[in-house]
């Protein structure tokens, strides 16, 4: 019989029902309560799924002894409810990114440690099968050691967008722009195949979104221990919206590559997503011929799932669950996810300073959040 775990979620907004499907289709999971700030939105919703409401994190995972929470508030206030969360006894899978800031990020990763319970974040798109494909291509050294990689993200955002939730586009909301809310995956992506970072040079702007405060571009150079490069190219103002790329180029003169998003962005709640996940690079040595062919495979899955979306978060909180099952690290942990907030906030502080920053990096405590506020202002 297969031992199951009291669910639960936090926060109500557009990216919370593909969680709430999948907690409610999962083996592992026993769907049990939802907490909202707002007690009329937290009924409504409760009432949905058949679960109970709370407006009070603690007291609903005391009251009905969850196991698990799922964060999915926006991202500056994360910190929070997982805290919150943990130290009524539950272990917590959050939303991407795993914060907006160091700080928060730091906080949550000692109460995890300090209750000893387990914190992960949702990156889905590392369950794609050609993303897997690239991982174990490298772990399995047919590329020889990675050296130079390349993020591309090049998407649409329009004033809709950013209209649809009053805290989109905002510092304080959301804590920054294509770099906090679309570009994790890909950041995730590109640390989790190439390894510890070294260093960062990079620039942020706003190209055409002049009423939004936060960033629609960045770019940026990363160095890893290894000695490895990779360029980082990401931007929400190119429309209608291109595609997100993620290759790895290796010693031996053989590369990998997945797009993980080709058409348009997908907005979580808003669009669909218009074509599948694809190894679009390939030049292993003896395998060059088997790209046509994991295209198709890959496309023919993809296509023939009734909500891929849905089913890609499942994998990602079915790992989770599981890891908590089995007593193992979930496939991201929360000092995973701290490397994410790590990139995007050395881009924002090498663009106030105009120099690159060394890892590890630390919070600061100033009152211009990374150089965010300051720079915008310019």
């Amino acid at each position: 019989m297969t031992q199951q775990l009291k669910t639960a979620l936090v926060g109500v907004g557009k990216v919370s029902d593909m969680h709430a499907r999948a907690l409610v289709n999962l083996k592992e999971s026993v769907f049990t309560a939802v907490c909202s700030r707002s007690k009329e939105k937290s009924e409504d919703y409760a009432a949905k799924y058949g679960i109970q409401a709370y407006t009070d994190v603690a007291e609903m995972v005391s009251r009905e002894k969850i196991d698990v929470v799922i964060i999915c508030t926006p991202h500056p206030n994360h910190r929070e409810p997982t805290i919150a969360a943990l130290e009524a006894g539950a272990h917590v899978l959050i939303e991407k990114p795993l914060a907006s800031s160091l700080e928060d990020c730091d906080a949550m990763i000692e109460a995890s440690d300090r209750c000893g319970k387990q914190i992960g974040v949702v990156c889905q798109r590392r369950w794609y099968p050609p993303a897997m494909r690239v991982k174990e291509a490298i772990d399995a050294g047919k590329i020889g050691l990675p050296v130079f990689g390349t993020v591309n993200m090049l998407g649409w955002r329009d004033q809709a967008y950013y209209d649809s939730d009053p805290w989109r586009g905002t510092w304080k909301g959301e804590g920054g722009g294509v770099l906090v809310n679309q570009a994790p995956h890909q950041l995730d992506m590109i640390q989790w195949f190439m390894g510890e970072i070294d260093e960062l040079y990079g620039q942020w702007s706003n190209l055409n979104h002049p009423y939004i405060e936060v960033e629609d571009t960045a770019n940026a150079i990363l160095k890893f221990k290894s000695g490895a490069v990779t360029n980082i190219i990401v931007s929400n103002s190119q429309k209608p919206g291109i595609f997100g790329k993620v290759h790895v180029h290796g010693e031996n003169g053989a590369s990998v590559g997945v797009q993980t998003d080709g058409g348009a962005m997908f907005v979580a709640g808003m669009s669909a997503i218009l074509e599948p996940p694809v190894n679009d690079l390939w030049t292993v040595p003896g395998e060059e011929q088997m790209l046509q062919q994991w295209v198709k495979e890959d496309s023919d899955f993809f296509n023939g799932l009734p909500n891929q979306m849905d089913y890609f978060h499942e994998r990602n909180i079915e790992d989770f669950l599981q890891a908590i099952l089995d007593e193992r690290k979930p496939l991201i942990t929360g000092e995973d996810g701290r490397v994410t907030v790590e990139i995007f906030t050395a881009i924002y502080r090498s663009t106030r300073d105009g120099l690159p920053v060394k890892w590890p990096l630390k919070p600061e405590y100033g009152n211009d959040y990374d150089g965010r506020i300051e720079m915008s202002r310019q």
